[in-house]
């Protein structure tokens, strides 16, 4: 019993001893040099911020307005066209039919018109010579107008079914490049349905939605950043369209904003921020609570937590967790866990954790 209670005091005493030793370490680490920030809150009058996403100015789904199977299409999906190029081409064979039986009509149309006018002339000439009876005159001059009505109405036949010809081989409307081909050799194409799409891509715009807090500080010519995050790319636009209507869109603006000269990494379809300057609505925006932002390389993820080094009593390292909201471009927005008087480390020169000792630089 005596040895037992020995080995218990002995290993609490070993115990002890290691605590203070850990807590010496931990004491004696040399401080960790960091920078620190202030809060960058969207609500100083630089800009407000909106999601929006990219596309093509010029973009259309080709479609028919014939019914019939699909022969050949001429294009695949990334290949560049011209336009008039020839897209898809559908089956005719009905329309080459009409098209004989309107030119046979045009040639029976043709004889009697011919015929009507040698007698209305003839009739002409001898009613002028008394030998004629001015009915006899006017039944010529009647079947000679019917007649020529006939054939009139037998070419613009021929100009409907040769209008029905361009249904069938679908051309480009404008030059681009294909963006989906949605038929194959062999399918149904139905009056409406879409065949190919193409966009332009030589023009690209960016489609926002602007809350209504916000939308009177934006018009027209206004020069704006846009940025494209999966691109790492910040570029510059121009709006050129400004609704005045939310009313099928849920208190949301559209606006539309022409990129200057977007480079080939940039596609359409990509989700961007575009920052809009405030110009003359600081005064209003000082009265609106500021979103809190912060960089997102100074985010800390522990599986599906999220926090934030701050600065403690005595230069020490405090792990915040966070509730964050959108991403506008690098910046997070913070919804809980950190005010806009708080300062938080941007970067370190070593490993942080809770309650370690930073140098601020």
């Amino acid at each position: 019993m005596k040895k037992t209670i020995i080995s218990l005091s002995l290993a609490a005493a070993l115990l002890v001893s290691c605590g203070k030793e850990k807590k010496e370490t931990i004491t004696n680490d040399p401080a960790v040099p960091v920078k620190v920030s202030g809060i960058a809150a969207n609500g100083n009058g630089d800009f407000v911020t909106a999601s929006g996403k990219i596309e093509a100015e010029n973009s259309a789904n080709v479609s028919t307005r014939m019914m019939g199977y699909v022969t050949k299409v001429h294009v695949k999906t990334g290949q560049k066209v011209q336009a008039g190029q020839l897209l898809v081409s559908i089956n005719n064979a009905d329309l080459q039919a009409k098209k004989a039986q309107v030119d046979a009509s045009i040639l029976q149309a043709t004889a009697a018109y011919n015929n009507a006018k040698k007698d209305f002339e003839r009739f002409t000439a001898l009613f002028n010579q008394q030998s004629a009876s001015q009915k006899e005159l006017d039944d010529m001059t009647s079947r000679y107008e019917m007649a020529k009505a006939g054939l009139e109405g037998a070419k613009q036949m021929r100009n409907e079914v040769m209008a029905q010809f361009s249904y069938s081989n679908i051309t480009a409307p404008f030059s681009g490049e294909v963006t989906n081909t949605f038929v194959k050799e062999g399918d149904m194409a139905n009056p409406g349905m879409p065949l190919v799409s193409i966009e332009g891509a030589s023009h690209l715009q960016v489609t926002a939605m602007v809350a209504e807090s916000d939308i009177s500080a934006i018009h027209n010519g206004m020069k704006v950043k846009v940025v494209v995050k999966s691109a790492q790319q910040t570029l510059n636009g121009t709006v050129t369209e400004v609704s005045t209507s939310a009313k099928n869109t849920g208190g949301q603006y559209l606006v539309k904003i022409n990129l200057t000269n977007p480079p080939s990494e940039v596609l359409s379809g990509m989700f961007v921020n575009v920052q809009f300057p405030l110009a003359g609505k600081k005064e209003m925006v000082k009265d609106k609570s500021a979103k809190v932002m912060v960089p997102e390389n100074a985010l800390v993820r522990q599986g599906q937590l999220t926090g934030i080094y701050t600065i403690g009593n005595g230069n020490t390292a405090i792990l915040r967790w966070l509730r964050l909201g959108k991403t506008y471009g690098n910046q997070v927005e913070v919804l809980s866990g950190l005010s806009a008087d708080e300062t938080y480390i941007v970067s370190a020169e070593g490993k942080l954790y809770n309650g370690a000792k930073v140098k601020i630089e």
